[in-house]
């Protein structure tokens, strides 16, 4: 399953008897890293099940002109990224236009409430923590941190240069290791 490559994958969606049959493969390849992702940008399991829905319901209607200029996992990063960030505006706008670049308190609840969040005291901490970032710098250290994506492949998934992302996760790193220090 996974040893197919995307090449053969796309070839595959691309031909009407096995179109199907592919999408199945990509969804299983990508689909719980995805989750993941959309899961550090909107917390709630509920919000991340929408945003991966509309993600991968975009990614099966635009994946015959997908031109293949980049990864096919880069491609369906950004589609999850946009998806994610959309999400959050529409909960902001319900929310009296809250934005994005100040710390989200219903986020910060969310995260506190998740039953599906069990981990220690250090690391809820490090997530609040992250949550107080401004957007850019969250989504930056959560690609670099937690999904070691490349500075290029980050670069591509939200069109930002890569000296640009370096700085951004400078500047996470330093005021996570600020924040953590508090208490």
């Amino acid at each position: 399953m996974d040893d197919l490559s995307d090449s053969a994958l796309l070839k595959a969606f691309r031909e009407p008897a096995t179109r199907n049959w592919a999408f199945g493969q990509i969804l299983r390849k990508y689909q719980e890293r995805i989750y993941w992702h959309i899961r550090k940008i909107v917390v709630a399991h509920a919000d991340a099940d929408d945003a991966i829905q509309n993600t991968f319901m975009s990614v099966w209607l635009g994946l015959d002109a997908f031109r293949e200029g980049s990864s096919l996992y880069t491609w369906i990063y950004r589609i999850a990224t946009n998806e994610a960030l959309a999400l959050l505006r529409r909960r902001s706008k319900q929310r009296y236009e809250v934005p994005l670049d100040t710390p989200d308190l219903h986020l910060l609840h969310q995260l506190a409430a998740d039953p599906h969040i069990d981990g220690t005291e250090a690391q809820l901490k490090l997530q609040r923590v992250i949550m107080c970032l401004p957007e850019k710098q969250r989504l930056v250290f959560n690609m670099r941190y937690f999904d070691e994506l490349k500075y290029e492949d980050i670069s591509e998934i939200l069109g930002t240069s890569v000296g640009a992302l370096k700085a951004s996760y400078h500047h996470a790193v330093k005021k996570i290791e600020q924040l953590m220090a508090q208490d």
